[in-house]
C-alpha cells in the first residue's frame, strides 16, 4: 500500500509540472512543495553534515487532507535537493495522515517522530505518537506507535518535539485538556521508544496564566542565552490591541524548566512575527551551535481557498531561515548567513524608486521619521511615532488590511522579497513581518516616501 501511495503521489506532481512551474507567483529562493499543499515543517535537523526540511504534505489537493512527509536536502541552507518522500500515511495508525513532529540522532541513525491521525467513520479521532528510523536519512523504516493517549486529554494531542538533556529523552506534545484548554505536555525516555509521561509544563490557566486557547500546537522547548524559551502555536487567542489578529498565533515564552520536578516557571507570550502568514515554526540546533527556525508561510484560514496560485495546483510555502538570539529578554530573528549566496549585482539605489520582484533590500535610516514603502503596488509598510504597519490587499474583498506593532523607532530594514512574498526583519530582528502578497506580475515598482532620511541597497536574487 506504501508503494502505491507514494506513486500515486509522484504521478501527481508528474501530471501538474508544467502548470505549477510556470506559475507568475512561483518563489525564487524558498521552499515549496512540488504540487498541492505544503503547511507545517517538520523533523529540522543537520544530520550527518547535511540540512534537512521535512513538511507536511497533501500532493493529491490545494486543501487540508491525509498528509505526508515531504523531504529536502541541502548542504547550505540555499541550494536545495527533492529527496524520496519520507513518510506516507499507509498504515493503521496513520491512515488518515502522517502529521508533524520532529527528528534527532542516535547511534548514528535518524528519528523522525510524529502524530499518526485516524479518523473513524463515527466522527472519532484517534492519535498515536510514532517514530520511523533511517540508517541514510532518506529511506526510513516505521517503527509505529511509540505513545498512546493519555487519558486526561482529548485526542487533539500532537506535533511531539524530542531532544536529549544529560542521559534522558525528552518530548513535548501540544494538547488539549478535558475541558479544552490548550497545554504542552513533557514526556521522558531512556530510549526513544518507550515513554513516560512527566506532567503538564505550561498551558492556558497556568503559570499564571489566564484563559489562552482551546488548543496549543507545535511546541518546541530551546535553550537561548542560559533561557529556556517555550515556542507554541496556540489556537482561540481573541484580539488584543495590536496583537492576535491572525486566525491563529505562534510565540514564546521565556522562563526555566525545572526537569525534576516537571514545572517551568515563565513570563508572558510574545508573538515571535507581526505579520499575516506565519504559523507552526520549529527549530533545530546546527552543527555550529546556531538555533535556525523555519514557519509555515501561510495559515489556516478563510482566505486560503482565495490564493491565486490554487489554479495552478499548488499552495504555501516555508519561510526563509533564521537564526534566534535572546537580546534584552526577546527572541531577534536573523536570515541565516549563507543567504548571501543568493547575491547577485549589488545596487545602491539614488532617489526614492527601484524596481524588482526576487530581492532583497537593506534600508539604513539616517534619522527615524515617517515614512512608507509601497511594495509592487500590493502592499505597503509605514511607520508613524510609535507603530509600524504592514498593509496587504484582501484576497477575498480586495480591500486592504493591516497588521500593526508598536515600536519606538526604526534604525534598519531588511527585506526579502519573492515573487509572491514579504520577509521584513526589523532593526536586526526585534521584530519580524511575514507575509503572501500577489501583485500583478509585470508590476515591479519598489518606492519609498516620507520624512525619513534613508540609505538603501538593492541586490536581486537568485539560486
Amino acid at each position: 500500500m506504501t508503494e502505491t501511495l507514494i506513486q500515486k503521489a509522484y504521478n501527481e506532481v508528474k501530471k501538474n509540472k508544467n502548470k505549477v512551474m510556470n506559475d507568475p507567483y512561483r518563489l525564487t529562493y524558498h521552499i515549496m512543495p512540488p504540487v498541492g499543499l505544503l503547511n507545517d515543517p517538520n523533523g529540522l535537523i543537520q544530520f550527518k553534515g547535511v540540512y534537512h526540511v521535512f513538511f507536511q504534505w497533501n500532493p493529491f489537493d490545494t486543501a487540508h487532507g491525509a498528509k505526508f512527509w515531504g523531504h529536502y536536502t541541502s548542504k547550505d541552507m540555499v541550494h536545495w535537493r527533492e529527496e524520496p518522500i519520507a513518510l506516507a500515511p499507509s498504515e493503521w495508525y496513520e491512515k488518515n495522515g502522517c502529521y508533524s513532529g520532529s527528528a534527532v540522532e542516535a547511534g548514528g541513525k535518524l528519528h523522525l517522530f510524529y502524530t499518526g491521525n485516524v479518523k473513524q467513520e463515527n466522527g472519532t479521532r484517534e492519535t498515536y505518537q510514532c517514530l520511523a528510523v533511517s540508517e541514510d536519512g532518506i529511506h526510513f523504516e516505521k517503527k509505529g506507535p511509540v505513545l498512546r493517549l493519555p487519558e486526561h486529554f482529548t485526542a487533539h494531542f500532537r506535533d511531539p518535539k524530542v531532544w536529549k538533556k544529560g542521559n534522558l529523552w525528552y518530548m513535548v506534545v501540544g494538547a488539549q485538556t478535558l475541558d479544552e484548554k490548550g497545554a504542552a505536555v513533557l514526556f521522558h525516555s531512556k530510549d526513544l521508544f518507550h515513554w513516560e509521561e512527566g506532567g503538564t509544563i505550561a498551558g492556558s490557566g497556568m503559570n499564571g496564566l489566564e484563559d489562552f486557547g482551546y488548543m496549543w500546537e507545535c511546541p518546541d522547548l530551546i535553550h537561548l542565552n542560559g533561557k529556556d524559551v517555550l515556542l507554541v502555536s496556540p489556537q482561540g487567542l481573541m484580539p488584543e490591541g495590536d496583537l492576535y489578529h491572525n486566525l491563529f498565533q505562534s510565540g514564546y515564552f521565556i522562563g526555566a524548566l525545572d526537569y525534576e520536578r516537571v514545572k517551568f516557571q515563565h513570563g508572558p507570550f510574545t508573538e515571535l512575527d507581526r505579520g499575516f502568514d506565519f504559523y507552526a515554526p520549529q527549530t533545530f540546533l546546527d552543527e555550529s551551535g546556531r538555533t535556525i527556525l523555519y514557519g509555515w508561510m501561510g495559515i489556516t484560514d478563510e482566505l486560503e481557498e482565495y490564493q491565486p496560485t490554487i489554479a495552478n495546483g499548488w499552495v504555501h510555502a516555508l519561510t526563509l531561515p533564521r537564526e534566534l538570539e535572546l537580546r534584552n529578554g526577546k527572541i531577534s530573528q536573523k536570515p541565516v548567513g549563507e543567504l548571501k549566496q543568493l547575491r547577485k549585482e549589488r545596487e545602491f539605489v539614488e532617489g526614492h524608486i527601484c524596481e524588482g520582484i526576487s530581492v532583497e533590500l537593506l534600508v539604513d535610516f539616517v534619522k527615524s521619521a515617517p515614512f512608507e514603502i509601497t511594495f509592487r503596488n500590493e502592499a505597503h509598510l509605514s511607520f508613524d511615532s510609535d507603530k509600524l504597519t504592514l498593509k496587504r490587499r484582501n484576497l477575498r474583498t480586495g480591500r486592504l488590511e493591516t497588521r500593526s506593532c508598536k515600536i519606538a523607532s526604526v534604525s534598519k530594514l531588511r527585506i526579502f522579497m519573492d515573487h509572491s512574498s514579504l520577509e521584513i526583519f526589523v532593526n536586526d530582528g526585534e521584530e519580524v513581518f511575514t507575509a503572501r502578497y500577489f501583485p500583478k506580475p509585470d508590476d515591479v515598482t519598489i518606492s519609498i516616501h516620507g520624512e525619513a532620511k534613508f540609505n538603501w541597497t538593492k541586490w536581486n536574487l537568485g539560486e
